[in-house]
C-alpha cells in the first residue's frame, strides 16, 4: 500500500502543480488582456487627441485663408484707388479753372481722358476692337437692337457700335453694345 499511497500522493501533487500552472496561465492571460485593453485605450486617446489637433489646425488654416483673401481684395482696391487719386486732382483743378476758353477746357478734358485711359490700361484693361461691318459674336457683343441692313453686305453683321466693350486679361468685363443689320 505504500506504493499506492506514494503514487496517489504523487498524482495529487501533479494535479496540484497542473492546477497551479493552469491558474498561473489564466492569471497571465488575464494580465495580458488587461494590458492589451489599457494599450488600446491609450491608443484611442492618442488618436482622438491627434484628430482634435488636426481639426483645430484645419479650422485655423481656413480662418487664416479667409482673412488673407479679404486683405487681398482690400489691397487690390487700395492700389486702384491710389492710381485714381491723380485723376481726381485733375478733375478738381479743371472744375476750379474759370477759363471761358472752350478749347482750353476741351484740351484739359482730353488730357484727363488720356491719363484715365492709360491708368486703366496699366491695370490690364483692354478696349475690344469692334467696328461696323464686323461679324456679330455673342461671346463679345450684345445686340441691343436690329435694324434693316443699309446694304445686303451688312445683313447679320454689326451696323453700329453704341458702347465699347472691355476685357480684363481674357475675361470680358463689358460686352460691346451693338446694332445688328437684318
Amino acid at each position: 500500500m505504500n506504493d499506492q499511497e506514494e503514487t496517489v500522493e504523487k498524482k495529487d501533487n501533479l494535479e496540484t502543480k497542473v492546477e497551479e500552472t493552469t491558474d498561473q496561465a489564466t492569471d497571465d492571460n488575464n494580465e495580458s488582456a488587461v494590458e492589451n485593453s489599457e494599450k488600446e485605450e491609450v491608443e484611442q486617446v492618442d488618436y482622438q487627441d491627434k484628430y482634435l489637433r488636426l481639426y483645430a489646425e484645419f479650422d485655423n488654416f481656413r480662418k487664416r485663408t479667409m482673412r488673407e483673401r479679404v486683405d487681398l481684395i482690400m489691397t487690390a482696391s487700395q492700389d486702384l484707388i491710389e492710381k485714381f487719386l491723380p485723376l481726381l486732382d485733375d478733375f478738381e483743378r479743371a472744375s476750379k479753372n474759370s477759363s471761358d476758353d472752350a478749347n482750353a477746357m476741351k484740351e484739359g478734358m482730353k488730357l484727363i481722358h488720356s491719363k484715365f485711359e492709360s491708368t486703366l490700361t496699366s491695370k490690364g484693361l483692354k478696349v475690344m476692337d469692334v467696328k461696323a461691318g464686323d461679324d456679330f459674336n455673342v461671346d463679345y457683343h450684345e445686340a441691343i437692337t436690329n435694324i434693316p441692313a443699309p446694304t445686303p453686305k451688312l445683313k447679320g453683321k454689326i451696323v453700329d457700335v453704341v458702347e465699347s466693350g472691355y476685357k480684363l486679361g481674357d475675361k470680358v468685363l463689358r460686352y460691346a453694345k451693338v446694332v445688328i443689320g437684318q
